[in-house]
């Protein structure tokens, strides 16, 4: 399960995040939607420590962080709570002198100790899950935007995560590659992952959220299930929004 009460977060004297309170059960998705600017990565980034909070509480499994006042965290702290996430970025990050497969041995070895055997195997096991078992000796340069994102998927499964964080996954997409990358992440949810996905896609938070988070001006306008948001909302800045994004 995660847990988020109180937080919020500052750059300088601009506060991105006023107060967010938030949970999420153990094997559900929660999707985050909003306008641009509203701090939805900035909280996702939050859940996994890459952005520092300033203060609040966010508990992960039986891990828990709790900041006051600006509190500094020890950096082996920090790697202890990040270790249960998983991040997937917009932008693949693959590194581009390894193959796919070495791509998801590395942090196996490097971070979990691994041997070469043991995370090869997993590697491997895990392309051929997001359906690229073939292309598992490719470099980044040689597959398209839509495979590296699978990898980049893999590599963060590989880690073992107790939950899954997706920065609008899609993004950097070409409209026609967006349906491979949403599949794979309708299949982790219909497996019971635990994910927190920040999207512009609607029709994917409709098909694959338990809970969707509706974001605006750095705090939670309303959440609920995608019935509850898409079909029944009656609060007005909701409706705004959706319908702008509907009229795209």
């Amino acid at each position: 399960m995660i847990s988020v009460e109180n937080l919020h977060k500052r750059f300088d004297s601009l506060e991105v995040l006023h107060g967010i309170n938030l949970t999420i059960e153990k094997g559900k998705t929660a999707v985050i939607i909003g306008p641009s600017g509203s701090g939805k990565t900035t909280l996702l980034r939050c859940l996994n420590l890459l952005e520092i909070p300033n203060e609040g509480k966010i508990s992960l499994g039986d891990k828990s962080i709790v900041l006051t006042n600006n509190s500094k965290l020890a950096s082996a702290e920090v790697t202890s709570f990040r270790q249960q996430t998983g991040m997937v970025f917009q932008n693949y990050n693959l590194f581009p002198h390894l193959t796919a497969v070495e791509n998801v041995m590395e942090g196996q070895i490097v971070v979990l100790k691994r041997s070469k055997a043991e995370a090869k195997t997993k590697a491997l096991h895990l392309l051929e899950k997001v359906g690229l078992l073939e292309r598992a000796e490719m470099y980044p340069h040689q597959l398209s935007g839509g495979q590296q994102q699978r990898v980049g998927i893999a590599r963060a499964m590989a880690m073992d995560p107790a939950v899954l964080l997706f920065d609008e996954p899609t993004s950097a997409l070409d409209p026609e590659l967006v349906g491979e990358v949403l599949k794979v992440i309708k299949d982790l949810a219909e497996e019971g992952m635990t994910m927190v996905v920040v999207t512009h896609e609607m029709q994917f938070a409709r098909d694959v959220a338990d809970q969707v988070i509706f974001m605006d001006q750095g705090k939670i306008i309303e959440k609920g299930s995608p019935e509850e948001i898409f079909n029944n909302t009656n609060n007005p800045r909701m409706s705004q929004f959706l319908n702008k994004v509907i009229a795209r």
